[in-house]
């Protein structure tokens, strides 16, 4: 009997596993995939090395701890200026849409498969919601309009919280126990959890980025920390009371990220590095707990059945259902529905009914699992392609890159401007940014070195701009530097509100 393994193994194993995975997310960028499909494969493999997970219940835990950092990713990079011309459709895509595709579904499985009415409805739920990790890593390299994008990412940031009820609830079922006060009240609970979640999140942001704000920390990596540790407390307080931890930090993360934090683009590479980590260890450990020689072909049969319903009938009624109040046109409508990317989240809902051993859970994992594989290999790298024939592609500009570091003495900040190689900046003298009074544009670094700025000087795409700015008028550089960069010189009259068309 083998001994136990050592913990220098265990670093040589994760660490080998780690860089893997991290060259694998380079073939899936070239490729157009979520590179966490890569992962999935790499954990799928391990099992020839004879490495494999038999414990449904530690996956269950361990995937959702990493869903926490996952969806506090998804937060602090997702831009509040883009994101609140989309609430609407995002919220009720993550609730009324969800509530649309796990009726369809279930109603489609008990005619169509003939399972008890319980079990179609935990397969509705679990192949319902979209995947965070997965919209994130693919629509961002994509060019949409910000509406689109932001309903999107919204959806997959919001909807996992009523989906964490409603699998709970039908697995109960399944097991035998009836659900409380019936469908009504299990609906009734899930809207009141979903806003105190809301809710906690939003409180637990206003006062944690109060407290950075507040707070001089001897050093500028603490920051980032501080920021996680909040939307990790985010979570636990939602728990605590009872209300959705994962909407409220999905929300506490967003609040984090779009205030005027020190360090605010550190913070978000900080978290996009622990949301990377979180993602490949979630997919490599989803791997390791499949075990592909158990998949049969009427399995794979159903997979692709179910998968086409979701896809092309499922998804459609409710993105129709959720944006037909807010004048999406028929082309974006198609967009919607066809970038509803699945990913980790079924995977791990998948898991709940496994941990708990209801009936046929082995056979909705393995149908789960075909089913996102497979849709995902099929919808991830067409996204860009369907966006160009259905006329709704962005104009590609990017939003720039701001890092800020208190300067205390002169109650002023030190401010560092990326410039991205497309944005509408590029050509811009220092004088057409009409920056606010007492504000300096130090100098320019460009192609490694630094150089003056002065009024005449033009601006390229790839410079950096160091800049010191009165404290109490950074927020006002910080909007004057994002909108010259979305609507080029115009915007020094206008603001985004009656920003031109590009």
């Amino acid at each position: 009997m083998p001994g136990p393994v050592s913990i220098d193994m265990l670093l040589l194993l994760g660490s080998a596993v780690l860089l893997v995975a991290v060259l694998a997310a380079r073939l899936g960028a070239r490729a157009g995939l979520p590179s966490l499909l890569i992962f999935l494969a790499v954990g799928m493999s391990l099992e020839l090395v004879g490495i494999r997970l038999n414990d449904a219940n530690l996956a269950h835990e361990l995937g959702f701890a990493a869903l926490v950092f996952i969806l506090g990713e998804g937060g602090f990079t997702t831009r509040w200026s883009e994101v609140k011309t989309a609430l609407g459709p995002a919220s009720l895509l993550a609730t009324v849409g969800v509530a649309v595709s796990v009726t369809a579904v279930a109603a489609f499985c008990h005619v169509v498969f003939a399972v008890p009415l319980p079990i179609a409805i935990l397969l509705g739920a679990v192949t319902a919601p979209t995947d965070a990790a997965a919209v994130f890593s693919v629509l961002r390299a994509v060019p949409l309009p910000s509406r689109i994008r932001a309903s999107l990412e919204g959806e997959s940031g919001l909807n996992d919280a009523p989906i964490v009820l409603l699998v709970a609830a039908a697995t109960e079922w399944s097991l035998g126990v009836q659900p409380e006060g019936g469908p009504v009240m299990i609906g009734v609970l899930i809207v009141a959890e979903f806003i105190g979640g809301l809710a906690v999140g939003a409180a637990a942001g206003w006062l944690g980025q109060k407290l950075l704000r507040g707070v001089a920390l001897p050093a500028s990596g603490l920051y980032p920390l501080g920021a996680m540790g909040v939307v990790v407390l985010a979570y636990g307080l939602g728990d605590f009371v009872h209300v959705s931890g994962f909407a409220a930090v999905y929300v506490c993360a967003m609040i984090l990220g779009n205030s005027d934090l020190p360090h605010r683009a550190a913070t978000r590479s900080f978290a996009e590095g622990v949301g990377w980590t979180c993602q490949i260890g979630l997919f490599v450990m989803l791997g390791m707990l499949a075990t592909p020689q158990r998949l049969t072909i009427p399995e794979a049969s159903i997979a692709l059945v179910l998968g086409a319903f979701v896809t092309f009938v499922a998804r459609p009624l409710s993105v129709l259902a959720s944006t037909v109040w807010f004048r999406f046109g028929f082309r974006e409508q198609i967009f919607l529905s066809w970038a509803g990317l699945r990913g980790a989240v079924p995977i791990i809902m998948a898991t709940v009914p496994l941990a708990a051993s209801t009936p046929r859970s082995n056979e909705i994992f393995d149908v789960v699992l075909i089913y996102v594989i497979v849709f995902t290999l099929l919808q991830a790298p067409t996204l860009p392609l369907v966006a160009k024939l259905l006329g709704i592609s962005g104009n590609g500009a990017i939003d720039i890159e701001v890092e800020v570091a208190p300067l205390d003495k002169i109650q002023a900040d030190f401010m560092q401007v990326d410039v991205p190689e497309d944005s509408h900046l590029n050509g811009v003298t220092i004088q057409e940014l009409r920056l606010p009074r007492l504000t300096v544009v130090a100098a320019i670094v460009r192609e490694g070195a630094a150089m003056p700025a002065e009024g005449g000087t033009r601006i390229r795409g790839g410079d950096e701009l160091l800049i010191v700015v009165p404290s109490r008028h950074r927020q006002r550089v910080e909007d004057r530097f994002a909108r010259v960069s979305r609507y080029g010189r115009l915007a020094s009259w206008l603001d985004d509100s009656d920003a031109p068309a590009t």
